[in-house]
C-alpha cells in the first residue's frame, strides 16, 4: 500500500511540475505575442547605444539575407523571457512551498523578489552605464582607415552574453543568503575570505565580458559591492538545520 501512494504522490508531483511548466511556457508566448509587432523598435532600442557611438554616416550592417527579420524577433523573445522573469519564479516558488516550513516560506519570498530585482538592475546597469563606455572604447580606438559597421547578430549575441554576465553576477546577494542558510558557510568565514573573493571577482570579470579592462572593471566592482550587501544581510538568516531543530523540538 505503502508504494502505491509514494508513486501516487510522485505521478502527482510530475503533473504539477508539468502544469507549472506550461504556465511558465505561457507567460513567454503572452508577452511575447503582444511585443512582436514592435520588434524592430525593440532593437533599434537596446542598439542605440552602440549606434550613438558609431561615426558620422557610419551604420549597423546585416550579413544575411533573413538576419533582418530573424534577428529582432530573436531579441524580442529573449526580452519576452526577462519580463516574465516574476511569473517563472512565482511558479517555482509555489512548486516548492508546500516542503517548506512556515518560517521558510517567510524567508523565500522576499528572496524570490529581491532575484527578481537585482536581475533586472543588472541588466539596466550593462545598458545605461557599461554600453555606452565599452561601444565608445571601441569605436575610438578602430584603425584608421577601417570603417565600423558592426553585424546586427553579431551585435545581439555579444549584448546578450552582457546582460547575462551582469544579471547573474547581481544575483551575488541572494546566493550569499542562501549559502548561509543552507549552512554551506557562515558569514564569519566568508568575512575573512574576503580578498580572495575580491580577486575571484576581477578574475570572473575577465572571463564573462570582453577583452577590455573596462567592461572587466564595471564587471568585477559591482561583484564586490553585492558580496559585501549579501554579507550584511546573510547575518539575519540562520542555518537551516538550526531553524528547523528549533521548529522541531517547540512542536
Amino acid at each position: 500500500m505503502s508504494s502505491v501512494e509514494d508513486t501516487q504522490s510522485l505521478v502527482g508531483h510530475l503533473m504539477e511540475l508539468r502544469d507549472r511548466l506550461l504556465r511558465c511556457l505561457l507567460s513567454v508566448l503572452v508577452v511575447f505575442l503582444a511585443l512582436v509587432y514592435f520588434a524592430n523598435d525593440i532593437y533599434s532600442y537596446v542598439a542605440s547605444p552602440l549606434i550613438d557611438k558609431l561615426p558620422q554616416g557610419a551604420t549597423m550592417i546585416a550579413t544575411d539575407v533573413a538576419t533582418p527579420f530573424f534577428t529582432p524577433i530573436k531579441l524580442t523573445l529573449v526580452v519576452s523571457v526577462f519580463i516574465a522573469v516574476p511569473m517563472i519564479l512565482y511558479q517555482i516558488w509555489a512548486f516548492v512551498a508546500p516542503g517548506l516550513y512556515k518560517h521558510e516560506r517567510r524567508l523565500v519570498m522576499p528572496l524570490l523578489f529581491s532575484s527578481s530585482l537585482l536581475f533586472y538592475a543588472g541588466v539596466a546597469f550593462a545598458y545605461f552605464v557599461v554600453f555606452p563606455l565599452v561601444f565608445g572604447f571601441f569605436t575610438a580606438i578602430a584603425p584608421e582607415g577601417v570603417e565600423v559597421s558592426p553585424d546586427i547578430a553579431s551585435y545581439l549575441d555579444f549584448i546578450l552574453a552582457l546582460f547575462m554576465a551582469f544579471g547573474f553576477a547581481f544575483e551575488i546577494p541572494v546566493a550569499i543568503i542562501l549559502l548561509v542558510w543552507t549552512g554551506v558557510v557562515n558569514p564569519a568565514d566568508l568575512s575573512k575570505k574576503r580578498p580572495y573573493i575580491v580577486v575571484a571577482a576581477f578574475v570572473a570579470g575577465m572571463l564573462l565580458t570582453p577583452p577590455d579592462i573596462i567592461s572587466q572593471t564595471l564587471l568585477a566592482i559591482p561583484m564586490c559591492l553585492l558580496f559585501e550587501v549579501g554579507l550584511f544581510f546573510s547575518r539575519f538568516y540562520r542555518p537551516r538545520g538550526e531553524t528547523d531543530g528549533e521548529e522541531t523540538s517547540q512542536s
